[in-house]
């Protein structure tokens, strides 16, 4: 079973309005349960509205969305994903455990069962210590990461990320991107990732899923094969030549494999 299958998805919003805008077209794709793949393409190609479509936040106008092996409708009930934006989104009158226990709660959750999992989470992200401080006394960084502990809460099986280090600094933000990994490989996590980096799409993915343009689609699907995914890897020759294959789909059109070590 895979963790997302898209089957000839489109999206149009305002249809049969004067304002109509097909935002996606055919889209088929499939994610294998632990893979991490990212989205990436010209700003107003649909990589947002594609993950919103998987986490059934809006509807698609045709075709099919899976997600563990369900329709997208039935798995935002069962709590099958985690999700986290750009803006952390926290809430400023929360600690950091009771933003972290919030998707408990909505879920049922005993106080003890609540607090438990709190903690495994905020020390999975290392922020243990941070527990019982607000949002507003945290750096952008660590409400990211209390953002990603709360998307995790649950212990989803799919983590859907659209742009969540993209109002980082870049120190920060390749540290968080090790981070991401490094959870990611212990918990087992599919990842559903959008980015305008080419170079952040390529350390953190097994695929980069390249899009067109409005109407997007997919115009190319580049494998990333990186035998490690450390500092030594950003300088790496495998490193660049991903990168190369990628900016090379996102101007030409069809399938481009990454270059291999």
């Amino acid at each position: 079973m895979s963790a997302v299958s898209l089957a000839g998805v489109t999206k149009v919003f305002n249809a049969g309005r004067p304002d109509e805008v097909t935002a996606l077209t055919d889209i088929d794709l499939t994610i294998a349960q632990g893979e991490f793949v990212s989205l990436i393409g010209p700003s107003g190609c649909g990589k947002s509205t594609l993950l919103r479509l998987i986490a059934d936040l809006i509807p698609a106008t045709s075709g099919t969305v899976e997600v563990a092996g369900k329709p997208a409708a039935k798995a935002r009930l069962d709590q099958e994903y985690g999700i986290a934006f750009q803006q952390a989104g926290l809430f400023e009158w929360r600690t950091v455990q009771r933003n972290v226990e919030l998707p408990l709660e909505l879920r049922g959750a005993s106080r003890a069962e609540r607090r438990a999992r709190a903690a495994e989470m905020l020390a999975l992200v290392g922020l243990a210590d941070f527990a019982r401080h607000y949002p507003a006394q945290l750096s952008g960084g660590m409400q990211q990461r209390v953002a990603i502990a709360r998307a995790l809460a649950v212990h989803p099986p799919l983590l859907l990320m659209d742009e969540p280090f993209g109002a980082l600094d870049e120190m920060t933000r390749e540290r968080l991107q090790a981070e991401l990994l490094a959870i990611c490989t212990k918990t087992g996590t599919s990842t559903v990732f959008v980015t305008h980096s080419i170079p952040e799409a390529v350390f953190l993915s097994d695929r980069v899923v390249v899009m067109s343009p409005r109407p997007g689609r997919i115009a190319a699907t580049v494998p990333i094969d990186l035998p490690v995914r450390d500092d030594a890897a950003r300088q790496s020759p495998a490193f660049f030549e991903a990168i190369t294959a990628v900016r090379r789909a996102l101007r030409e059109p069809g399938e481009i494999p990454a270059a291999t070590p």
